[in-house]
Formats: C-alpha cells, structure tokens, sequence
C-alpha cells in the first residue's frame, strides 16, 4: 500500500492535521510514503527539518520530490547558485529517486527549475530517462511516475499550472508502460484518467496535506493506493468480476474537521492495461 502526500508547506502546517496524517499512516501501515513536492512553503531549514520528523514518524520507506516552494524564493544568489541546497541537506541530494518492490514501481521526477518561479517543466532527457525505467518494469510492477506540478487538469482555471511538456511526457510514458502519474501543486485532489493514447494512463493529484493553504471548499488531503494483494484490491475484482488479477484501489481521504481525521471520501478502480 502507498500513501500520497504532497504540498506539505512545513512553515505553514496546523499541528492538529499533522497528528491526524501521522494516526491514519499508524492506521494504514503503507509500505512507502510519495511525497510530491512543496514540502516546505519558504525553503527554510527549520522548515525542512521540521517536515523531515514529520515523515520519519509516518513508519515507511519515503520517495520525495522537490516542489518550487522548496527552493530559495528571496535569496537569489542561493537561487541561482544552489537552489537545492536546503533540500538535500535534509532530504538527500537525489532529486528524482526510485523506489521498486516485486509489486511496485515508483520513478521521481524532479519538474522544479530554479529560473522558474512556479511552473514547472519536464525536458526530453528526463521523458526518455523515465521511458527507459518503466520498459524495464516487471510484468507485475504497478508502473509509477511522480512529478510536482500537474500532467492534466480539471478545470480550466488550473490550465496555467500544467507542467510544460506534459503532453510529450504522457504520451511516451503511456507507451513505456506507465500506469499513474502522480503530483501535486494546485492543492486538488482528483483522479483522472487520460484516453487516446497508447494505454490508458490515471494522474492522480493530491490536495495539501497537513497546510492552512487549503482552497476553497477543499480540505486537507491525501491519497491511499492499493495494489495487487492487498485485501480490499481483491474485494474489488471479486465485486467487478475482473479476471485479470490487477487492480489499483485510488482512495481520497480527506480531513473531517469536525473530529480532526482523515476519512476515505472517495475510491476510483484503475484497472492498468497491458500489452
């Protein structure tokens, strides 16, 4: 099981809704931890820290990826000359790690450039580095891509924030096998999924997990995944009468505020589609 957060912005976290993420992955015991960038809202290292010992206490494997928040916005020389620099000293110097088990299949992708101030971007390099990774995948490996800003969106005010090259990216990624792409940035969580391409292809978006940054009318967020063996996977194929044996459960939980936690609110069946 995975669990999905993103848009952190440590510096701007309500504790409450950290204790709440920290007792649902207590409740959940997943096995990794996707955390999609903007961990911290102002780069700063207390910030880091403090969003560091909040994912050691989250008890899994951690993959995470750098946001544009996370690099230095007032500091220009550090900016230009180090951008990740308060990063790495807390979250290590990898900015597109991996993460690979018999039945899973995470590649990072680090979409922040330090000339930008917001938008993101993916270059053909990191399209084909990616590519390369997910032909390799193994048959049973749910394939699965993280960037920050968003592959697709939902609404037409959200169309600026796409990441510039998102098109190429889905398309070729579709093709090397990806199943998910998964990212954050615009703090709306929502599970999508893209048609006419070579597979199907889900983005599956995160809201802001534990920030006072929410939007309006959106709580706090985060995504849960299950794939393969995991019970509920298979209560799924057994109700849909699937023969393939394959099914990825996408499930929203969002914050109750009434009782401070983190409830599933919604479940979407991405059923990957093999060659």
């Amino acid at each position: 099981m995975l669990l999905h957060i993103s848009d952190t912005h440590f510096g701007t976290e309500q504790p409450q809704v950290v204790e709440a993420v920290v007792a649902l992955a207590a409740q959940q015991r997943p096995d990794v931890i996707v955390l999609s960038g903007d961990i911290t809202q102002r780069a700063r290292p207390a910030q880091f820290r403090a969003a560091k010992a909040f994912v050691d206490r989250l008890g899994a494997p951690l993959l995470a990826i750098p946001g544009n928040h996370d690099i230095a916005l007032f500091d220009v020389w550090a900016r230009l000359t180090r951008p990740y620099a308060g990063y790495a000293a807390v979250f290590g110097s990898d900015l597109e790690p991996g993460y690979s088990s018999q039945d899973l299949l995470i590649v990072g992708v680090n979409t922040t450039r330090a000339w930008r101030h917001k938008n993101g971007e993916v270059s053909t390099a990191q399209i084909d580095r990616v590519a390369n990774l997910l032909s390799a995948a193994r048959p049973r490996q749910l394939r699965v891509v993280v960037v920050h800003q968003p592959a697709a969106v939902t609404q037409a005010g959200d169309r600026t924030n796409l990441l510039r090259g998102h098109c190429a990216a889905t398309r070729v990624w579709s093709a090397a096998g990806a199943d998910l792409v998964m990212g954050g940035h615009i703090h709306l969580p929502y599970t999508l999924a893209l048609h006419g391409l070579a597979r199907r292809l889900w983005v599956v978006q995160a809201g802001t997990a534990v920030s006072s940054r929410t939007r309006s009318g959106v709580p706090n967020s985060v995504n849960v995944l299950r794939w393969g063996d995991a019970p509920d996977a298979r209560n799924d194929q057994a109700q849909t009468g699937s023969e393939s044996g394959e099914c990825c459960l996408i499930e929203r939980w969002d914050l109750a505020h009434h009782d401070q936690v983190f409830v599933r609110t919604a479940v979407t069946s991405a059923r990957p589609e093999r060659a």
